[in-house]
């Protein structure tokens, strides 16, 4: 089965070295140079299309909220590639054609910031890669963690929300 490579890319091409070493990883990994998207991405509309499409998902260091978009999706990251110290491209597949063998879980939650959840929450479960606050007080937060339904456990046991996973590598 062949697959389809995409790099969403929305932001400057020109003398981008991140954006060239991106092309450059993808081909050296695959063998085939990827199409790129600069615009919006619609992940449905790509899976849809085509069902066998890897899309590359660039996340920079300052990058937060990113993984929104992944939440409830079609999409579900399979693994990542380090492009530099500030570029990392997340390898997304249709939730349909993921495989679940990774070890590392990304999870999402909606949490209340208290003592009682950081007291419970620690890296043995779960370590946060990523957090927003919200205008109600709570924390939107992507979490990395080995064992999803402790990691859930924690979550409803502290009266936090746990919004999915968006992908495993």
């Amino acid at each position: 089965m062949s697959k389809f490579p995409i790099l969403y890319w929305p932001y400057k091409t020109k003398d981008n070295a991140d954006y060239q070493l991106s092309r450059k990883v993808i081909n050296n990994a695959i063998g085939m140079m990827p199409d790129v998207i600069s615009e919006d991405l619609d992940l449905p509309h790509i899976f849809r299309d085509n069902p066998d499409a890897v899309v590359y998902y660039p996340v920079f260091c300052e990058s937060t909220g990113w993984w929104g978009e992944l939440l409830g999706g079609d999409g579900a990251i399979v693994d990542k590639l380090i492009i530099s110290p500030e570029c990392q491209l997340m390898v997304v597949v249709s939730e349909t054609h993921a495989e679940s063998h990774g070890t590392h879980h990304l999870l999402a939650a909606e949490i209340r910031p208290s003592s009682n959840f950081f007291k419970k929450m620690n890296s043995s479960i779960a370590t946060v890669t990523d957090m927003l606050a919200t205008d109600a007080g709570t924390i939107l937060a992507l979490f990395s963690g080995k064992n999803q339904n402790q990691f859930i456990n924690i979550i409803e046991s502290t009266g936090n929300s746990y919004l999915g996973c968006i992908g495993q590598y």
